[in-house]
């Protein structure tokens, strides 16, 4: 059931914002990775567009420096 209402809460997000949802879990369990996504699609749908596109740009800037940090710790090229 949760996979449906998320389903269902991502296809509202990307036709009210035209992207798809994005989120860092980096903080997240993933046993409780599931309810945050939900939690967090249903809440920002809220949003205006412009407030949306600051918190996802924020978002994708916490994936990145997550990213950056794995690679580093683990020596690979950058």
């Amino acid at each position: 059931m949760a996979h449906t209402a998320l389903s269902a809460a991502h296809a509202a997000y990307e036709a009210r914002f035209g992207h798809v949802f994005v989120i860092c879990l980096d903080d997240m369990s993933p046993e409780e990775a599931l309810d945050q996504v939900l939690a967090a699609i249903r809440s920002r749908l809220a949003n205006d567009p412009e407030e949306e596109r600051c918190l996802t740009a924020e978002e994708l800037r916490a994936l990145t420096r997550g990213r950056l940090s794995r690679m580093a710790r683990a020596g690979a090229p950058l």
